[in-house]
């Protein structure tokens, strides 16, 4: 490190600067350019074959042509490395015809919570730098903010640019769903004939047909106009005709032998162009320590349910730490700006920096390897992928090697003060902006081919610099120059989120110049909460943009039974029929997976539909299918819950804040959007099924997470009954109370978790560690996994926004905060002093910060007997509990 060549690049000759090469006082006729100058230049704007491949420069002291290398006093500043390509990579085909793809790469193989504020320290003309601010971009720009196709042209050239990216070859996707079906159904898959033909579809949305050929060896004949549309039809048949179902909680293929023969063709089409899936936040929430295998089954499960358009993020750091270092950052500059893996999340949408880091270097080889697998399956399946592209967000260490750069340092995000947050931004018109976009997007290609859809979110829960729509449309534009500066086809996928996080700010004007500030058709919005904030309505569909109706459902990953079924079951089909909408397609878009399964199954099947279901039918079926044999307790119980707790109306959040797992205070919120006897008489349904029904290993989850919803609804029993006797000075009450829920039900709810492998603590914090090359690594990794399900943050800075309800986290940490509880009100009513929330918050959170740090292993094998532990807790607490919610709030 110490004493190696510092780099940057020149300060823009001749193509850039009007034919003279500029130094920091003077001028200089281009005839005395620094050699080699002009084609690194040019390299660096995409005008060269050799794009990122040419000689580097040290950096000088004010002079842009290229100095002897001289060790800087006080700094450790190494020379870039080159592109260092992985040792065993999986080859990356080309999925399609048009898609762009690099040559085999050798060897193998909220949205999250917050507010912003900011505050501005300028770089750029008033330090001096005006020479430097007139530089113009590299790459081709794009048309100025309101210009492009009008609105009849934006979908049409929409449809035309998805109708070309989804095409792998026939041949590949069929080869790619056949092995799908070997996979799921093993050796009975041979009597399932699939196949892939395009013109199914005629350009248009992608169709499905089903039918038994006549006399022929097979049961039954898929053909889908993609690979996706055939594993959709694949699951339609699986799902429909043989009983089956398949969800993250498991799969029920029990075959009827022989396979069933359909009586009449069966083809289904679907009404959108796109089924999307996955929010940014997923990636941190519920991807980040997946390996392949368990990617694998999250592909599969994606084409079975009919989702073709997906991001695919993974790998993206290695990628950024490549372009950085070339750029002439030094290693601890690029260290003090990516978080860890729990927190990349919000590292990738400006957020947060430095925040549980650094990244070691094994972890983007490993993710690299990643990303060649998952991109390769998508692709030969027919998915198409969205890649990340620059936003505007940069690392302080471009300030150093670009002085005169002119970005803003942007204010506080959430609680996060600047020590971890308080990101720069580029300012739109500054050409660093394309510089470093279309460098980052080119690299990126190279690497991994393109499908020619980007994904990018400049101000997510940031408040921007300024609501003048001029302002907006500029970096809109910018955004989407640097897109097409390294890609011409360029399609960007936003999050909506922004715009009803913070409609105070997000005005129709700002709106409206935002998403103008892109060609019409050429970006899709994900109206990102639709099932409960819709913002097509308001914004006249997106003022002309494309936009996919989203469920977003999921808040941090959070366990809790909840929906919003009647919302997703219409929202989709009334979105259509909005005047002069743009609605493409329909999407699920939660924080984080492996909760509800039902409401996602719902929501991929109205994917599919032309119209709403019958959901009382629906979901009789679906318990069915899921248990794989009728039962009547167990459908009246799912009739039960569909109506109470899976249907909030109205503007409804699903986000954890039962007292069970928040911070013990004196004003906690109990309040339910349905009735508690509901979830409590399901429960004993559930149980009473068990008999002929135990041996499913869905039955056995949804009778943990029934249980541990009514446990939860007992948890807020007890608070209240806590505080009303602190409140009243009973100091017996309390204690029996306090007793009760400190040393009898939250360890039995513990018991229950334990007993299911998808429950357990010892699952998460394993796979974290699993990721790491050395005991130092799993140990950062670790501690990455219990700050983001508690503390978030070093100090509680979004505490307890990812909670989890898992064996372990229960008893180790919600149990010893409700302790803690407990006792400081006993003490305060032995004493008689009052209870001070503050001084409780200050010793509770060494309690918190213990439990990250307590280094305890936690089993990732259940323990126990899930119907005896869920009998046990129904007898000990049901009649008592039935009796409060039918009689009411007191």
């Amino acid at each position: 490190m110490g004493g190696a060549a510092a780099v940057r690049l020149p300060r823009w000759c001749r193509t850039v600067t009007g034919g003279k090469c500029e130094t920091g006082n003077s001028p200089e006729p281009w005839g005395s350019r620094c050699p080699g100058q002009e084609s690194q230049t040019r390299a660096l704007l995409g005008h060269s074959e050799r794009a990122g491949k040419g000689p580097q420069w040290p950096r000088g002291s004010g002079s842009a042509c290229p100095q002897p290398a001289r060790d800087i006093p006080g700094r450790d500043i190494p020379a870039p490395r080159g592109r260092e390509p992985p040792a065993e990579p999986a080859p990356l085909r080309s999925a399609a015809g048009n898609r762009s793809g690099p040559p085999p790469p050798g060897p193998p193989s909220a949205a999250g919570p917050g507010e912003a504020g900011r505050y501005r320290e300028r770089r750029g003309p008033a330090q001096g730098q005006a020479a430097a601010m007139a530089v113009r971009r590299g790459p081709e720009p794009g048309p100025e903010p309101g210009l492009g196709p009008g609105p009849g042209l934006a979908l049409p050239l929409l449809l035309l640019l998805a109708a070309t990216a989804g095409r792998a070859g026939d041949a590949r996707q069929e080869e790619a769903v056949r092995a799908l079906a070997r996979r799921l159904l093993g050796p009975r898959a041979a009597a399932v004939s699939l196949s892939v033909d395009p013109a199914l579809a005629a350009g248009g949305p992608d169709i499905y047909r089903l039918w038994s050929p006549p006399g022929a060896a097979v049961a039954v004949a898929v053909t889908g106009s993609s690979g996706v549309a055939a594993a959709a039809g694949l699951y339609r048949y699986l799902r429909d005709f043989c009983g089956c179902h398949l969800s993250w909680s498991g799969a029920q293929l029990r075959l009827p032998d022989p396979l069933p023969r359909l009586r009449a063709e069966i083809r289904a089409a679907a009404p959108g162009r796109y089924r999307y899936y996955q929010n940014v936040c997923t990636q941190s929430y519920s991807f980040v320590w997946w390996d392949w295998a368990r990617w694998e089954r999250e592909i599969d499960w994606m084409a079975l349910s009919g989702i073709n358009l997906a991001p695919a993020f993974a790998g993206q750091e290695a990628v950024w730490q490549r372009v950085y270092r070339n750029l002439g950052l030094n290693q601890s500059e690029i260290d003090k700006y990516f978080t860890g893996p729990a927190f990349l999340a919000w590292n990738r949408m400006g957020n947060l920096r430095r925040w549980a880091g650094p990244l070691p270097p094994t972890w983007h080889l490993k993710q690299l390897y990643l990303q060649y697998r998952i991109v390769e399956r998508m692709r030969s399946l027919g998915m198409t992928t969205v890649l990340p592209a620059f936003a505007g967000h940069i690392p302080q260490g471009i300030l150093r090697v670009f002085p005169r750069v002119n970005a803003t340092r942007l204010g506080h995000w959430s609680h996060f003060d600047c020590t971890y947050s308080c990101t720069y931004l580029l300012d739109p018109e500054d050409p660093m902006f394309q510089v470093i976009g279309t460098l980052f997007l080119k690299e990126l290609i190279k690497e991994f081919g393109t499908d020619h859809v980007y994904s990018a979110d400049t101000f997510n829960e940031m408040t921007p610099l300024s609501s003048d729509p001029a302002y907006l449309s500029r970096v809109s534009n910018a955004v989407f120059s640097s897109m097409t500066g390294a890609d011409p086809k360029a399609l960007w996928l936003m999050q909506g989120w922004l715009f009803q996080h913070q409609p105070d700010f997000w005005q129709p004007a700002q709106v409206r110049a935002l998403l103008q500030g892109v060609p019409l058709g050429r970006m899709i919005v994900l109206d990102l909460f639709a099932e409960s904030k819709p913002v097509y309505q308001w914004t006249e569909s997106f003022y002309g943009q494309p936009f996919i109706w989203c469920m977003l459902h999921n808040f941090g990953g959070n366990h809790g039974l909840f929906g919003t079924v009647e919302a997703i079951n219409h929202g989709p089909f009334t979105a259509r029929r909005f005047p002069n909408s743009t609605m493409v397609g329909t999407g699920l878009v939660p924080e984080g997976i492996e909760q509800n399964d039902m409401v996602y199954e719902l929501m991929n099947e109205l994917g599919w539909r032309q119209e709403p279901l019958d959901l009382p039918s629906w979901v009789t079926r679906y318990a069915e299918r899921r248990y794989g044999a009728p039962n009547a307790a167990a459908a009246a119980a799912w009739r039960l819950l569909l109506r109470s707790v899976y249907n909030c109306t109205g503007v409804c959040v699903n986000h954890n804040r039962s007292p069970l797992v928040r911070r013990p205070s004196l004003h906690m919120d109990t309040e339910l959007w349905y009735n508690a006897s509901d979830v409590y008489e399901a429960w004993r349904l559930l149980l009473s099924a068990g008999a002929q029904l135990g041996s499913s290993p869905a039955f056995l989850y949804d009778l943990v997470d029934v249980t541990r919803q009514a446990a939860q609804q007992l948890v807020s029993d007890y608070y209240l009954s806590i505080r009303q006797a602190f409140q009243s000075h009973a100091l017996p009450e309390l204690l029996t109370a306090g007793g009760v829920l400190v040393y009898d039900l939250l360890p039995e709810l513990d018991s229950l978790l334990s007993s299911h492998s998808l429950f357990l603590l010892g699952r998460w914090l394993d796979s974290a560690r699993a990721m790491g090359t050395s005991d130092r690594e799993a140990e950062q990794y670790e501690l990455n996994a219990r700050n983001q399900v508690t503390l978030w943050g070093p100090s509680g800075n979004i505490l307890d926004y990812a909670n989890k309800q898992l064996g372990g986290l229960v008893l180790d940490y919600y149990a010893v905060r409700w302790s803690l509880f407990v006792s400081v009100l006993v003490e305060s009513l032995n004493s008689g002093r009052p209870f001070h929330q503050d001084q409780f918050n200050q010793a509770v959170f060494q309690v918190e910060r213990g439990f990250i740090y307590n280094k305890k292993r936690y089993p990732a094998v259940p323990a126990g007997d899930t119907m005896e532990i869920s009998r046990k807790l129904f007898l000990k607490y049901y009649p008592s509990a039935l009796q409060r919610s039918l009689a009411g709030p007191a």
